[in-house]
């Protein structure tokens, strides 16, 4: 089996289907023997240009590791699915499972507000 680096777009009118989307093509890779090593929802965010008068676009991005054919599964889902705006599937050398740069800033942003706060309930006591 190789590994894959899998960045799909979700038109945001779908975006409440997100989830089971995701398990969908979850069960298309583990029901064939695959794994799935990383697994990030970047959510709902600005695209560069419009596709399909859409300007806006829910963001997945999976690492896999699963066969050709279910591989070729996932990729005909993509295709025929009207709430699947963009795909890109890339072969990877080696699993990657660390965070994605995304989802480091989002960690980061998130640690930087907690501490924040924080800071202000122990200011204002």
């Amino acid at each position: 089996m190789r590994h894959y680096e899998i960045v799909f777009l979700v038109h945001p009118d779908q975006s409440e289907l997100v989830p089971q989307m995701i398990e969908r093509y979850r069960g298309m890779i583990e029901g064939d023997g695959g794994t799935i090593h990383r697994l990030e929802d970047w959510g709902r965010r600005q695209l560069a240009y419009p596709i399909k008068k859409a300007h806006k676009a829910h963001y997945i991005l999976m690492n896999v590791e699963c066969s050709a054919a279910a591989l070729a599964e996932l990729e005909d889902a993509f295709r025929f699915s009207d709430a699947v705006l963009r795909h890109l599937i890339l072969a990877r050398d080696e699993a990657i499972t660390q965070p994605s740069f995304l989802a480091r800033d989002e960690n980061d942003r998130r640690e930087r507000s907690e501490s924040q706060e924080e800071l202000q309930t122990a200011a204002g006591e």
